[in-house]
């Protein structure tokens, strides 16, 4: 079980990484000129960054953490602090979905946002992580 941890706590690293690092490639994008040789670099980044290491991660951390739950049987449903960081992750997932519909729009030139909107939604899968942090460390109810 200790390995399954490990690996666990490794992807969400790796996934929390790819989350916050991708909205800052597409800070970046956004300002560069469409067709240009810096928003086809950025291209080619976001792409390996979200399918290489960031999906990989996701996948992972469900593997492992739905293994942890019912394999080991370590998770009480009974407790509230579990309901909560399951809907953390659901919202976590969702979060990447949409990072992957931007990255999406950019690949095929429809990128319609500004940097400013990327900075902001940059903070979201961080808050995230904090609540689920929270909730599985202080486990509050």
């Amino acid at each position: 079980m200790e390995w399954v941890k490990a690996l666990h706590i490794l992807s969400v690293i790796a996934w929390m990484a790819g989350l916050m690092y991708l909205p800052r490639l597409f800070v970046y994008h956004a300002d560069a000129e469409k067709g240009s040789v810096q928003s086809e670099t950025f291209k080619v980044m976001e792409r390996r960054l979200y399918r290489g290491i960031t999906t990989p991660a996701m996948v992972a951390s469900w593997i492992f953490g739905l293994w942890l739950a019912f394999g080991y049987g370590i998770v009480d449903f009974s407790q509230g602090w579990m309901w909560l960081k399951a809907l953390m992750v659901l919202a976590l997932s969702g979060v990447h979905s949409y990072f992957g519909s931007l990255r999406r729009a950019f690949a095929e030139d429809r990128n319609d946002k500004a940097g400013t909107f990327f900075r902001a939604i940059n903070e979201v899968p961080f808050v995230i992580a904090i609540i689920i942090v929270i909730a599985v460390v202080v486990r509050p109810f």
